[in-house]
C-alpha cells in the first residue's frame, strides 16, 4: 500500500463524490492479506458490496488456494453471491467503466505481444471496484486503502497510483493497461449481522 504522504495527499484530492468507505481498514486488509491471502480480487468485492473482507471470504470459492481472481472465479462469486441475497444481479458490460461494479485491468507488457499465449496476461491483472457520478469516475483500488477508503478519482488512479502500482509490482509492465472486464452490479443492502 502506499505510504508516501505526496500520493496520498494527490490521491486525497478528488471531487469525485465516492461511495461509503469499505467496512474494512488498511490494518484488516493487510490482516486479511496476511492470513488468507487477500488481495485486488477479494478487496475490489468486499468494497462495491459493503462487506467486510471476513464477510466476503466465504464466498470466493477456491481462492485462498489459488490466491488469484480469474473471471471465472469473480463470475462464480457473484452466483453466490446472489444465491445469498447480497446481489441481485450483474452484466457484463462492453470494456467501458461500469456506473457501478467491478473491472478487471490488463497491465501490458511482453506477456501481451502477438504471438505469446492468452494464459501468461493472467498473471498481469488487477481487479478494482468502480463507481461514477455525475460523469466522474472514482475508483476503489486496495493499495489504495492508505488514503482512509481506498476510493479515488479515476485520474488520480490512472496519472498516480498506476504508475506507482506498476513500478513496485509489475517492472516489467510497458506502462499500458485496457480493461478486460467490466461488471455492473446490482445491490440488495443485506444485514451485516446475517453474515458474520
Amino acid at each position: 500500500m502506499i505510504s508516501d504522504p505526496a500520493m496520498v495527499h494527490a490521491i486525497n484530492s478528488t471531487a469525485v463524490r465516492r461511495p461509503a468507505p469499505p467496512k474494512f481498514s488498511a490494518a484488516d486488509a493487510e490482516r486479511a492479506a496476511d492470513e488468507w491471502g487477500m488481495n485486488c480480487g477479494p478487496g475490489a468485492i468486499a468494497a462495491i458490496f459493503g462487506l467486510t473482507l471476513d464477510q466476503v471470504r466465504p464466498f470466493m470459492g477456491d481462492f485462498e488456494r489459488k490466491r488469484y481472481t480469474n473471471p471465472t472465479l469473480m463470475f462464480d462469486t457473484l452466483h453466490r453471491l446472489y444465491k445469498a441475497g447480497i446481489c441481485r444481479g450483474w452484466r457484463k458490460e462492453v470494456k467501458a467503466w461500469p456506473t457501478y461494479g467491478l473491472v478487471r485491468i490488463q497491465w501490458e507488457g511482453p506477456w501481451t505481444n502477438p504471438g505469446v499465449p492468452l494464459r501468461a496476461r493472467y498473471r498481469h491483472t488487477h481487479w478494482v471496484a468502480a463507481a461514477s457520478f455525475d460523469g466522474d469516475v472514482g475508483v476503489f483500488d486496495i493499495n489504495c486503502m492508505s488514503n482512509g477508503s481506498g476510493w479515488t478519482s479515476l485520474y488520480h488512479w490512472r496519472t498516480g497510483l498506476v504508475p506507482w502500482l506498476l513500478e513496485q509490482c509489475v517492472p516489467r509492465a510497458s506502462g499500458g493497461w485496457h480493461i478486460t472486464h467490466a461488471i455492473e452490479v446490482d445491490l440488495t443492502f443485506p444485514d451485516a449481522e446475517q453474515l458474520t
